[in-house]
């Protein structure tokens, strides 16, 4: 194995599992240690993999940590669209008669715009929150890649009315310390959806960038009501909420 050159090796060790290359290839000798810590091993297992999708050399700086956080790259947020009822969903609010889950496209609705996504949460006559806490280190990504790497953390939300009633929709999204103190935080407006609207799902989003070390937790809350103080379940609708963290 000595004997081979560099390029030949590097193409032998794309072959090897992500984990293993790091966990115990790397433990080999002072040459392999360098291969596994150097791009080009990482470049190779992206393109082979087809993960090559980084906007630019910036992006993808460190290549091992971009193929781990591509690889690794989910929904963070458990039920996202109602299938499970309120399971996962902590902290909530049930105002007026509290959250309800029903099958799109719902009484003046309209279907949504992914054929994956079959219901939603809708909100009643006053305000109804719901919140999930995202354990970073749970799903796991490590303290020393969220304190210097830093990779996006991008947060998307669908929301919408229906078109008999007005409604009103917000979103916070928090990134807390390990003790829960606030390292960054993103609040929408206060979204005003009129009475006699098209129905049709909007998407909210933002993406957490540059935060400093320190964030071990992400904290989802979204929730609304109906402007017109109707009994029933004539708020603001939500699904397909998500969390990802990004290269």
């Amino acid at each position: 194995m000595e004997s081979l050159p560099e390029a030949v090796l590097i193409r032998i060790l794309a072959a090897i599992p992500a984990v293993e290359l790091v966990l115990v290839c790397r433990l080999v000798c002072c040459q392999w240690k360098n291969l596994v810590d150097g791009a080009a091993l990482w470049i190779l297992k992206c393109q082979q993999e087809g993960l090559t999708g980084a906007e630019s050399e910036e992006d993808a700086e460190n290549w091992q940590n971009f193929y781990f956080l591509s690889k690794k790259r989910k929904n963070l947020i458990k039920n996202p669209c109602g299938e499970e009822d309120l399971e996962h969903w902590g902290e909530v609010e049930n105002g007026g008669d509290g959250w309800k889950i029903e099958e799109l496209p719902g009484d003046f609705g309209k279907e949504f715009p992914s054929e994956e996504v079959h219901k939603y949460f809708v909100t009643s006559y006053e305000w109804c929150r719901k919140a999930q806490v995202i354990d970073l280190r749970a799903e796991g990504y490590w303290e020393e890649l969220m304190d210097t790497t830093q990779p996006k953390i991008v947060v998307r939300d669908w929301y919408a009315g229906r078109r008999d009633a007005g409604c009103l929709y917000e979103l916070c999204v928090k990134l807390l310390s390990e003790n829960e103190d606030v390292l960054a935080e993103y609040k929408s407006d206060t979204v005003t959806i009129p009475q006699d609207n098209d129905g049709s799902w909007t998407e909210i989003s933002h993406t957490f960038s540059k935060y400093g070390p320190g964030v071990r937790f992400v904290r989802f809350e979204h929730g609304g009501q109906d402007t017109l103080f109707w009994k029933g379940w004539y708020g603001a609708r939500v699904t397909s909420s998500s969390v990802t963290v990004e290269p």
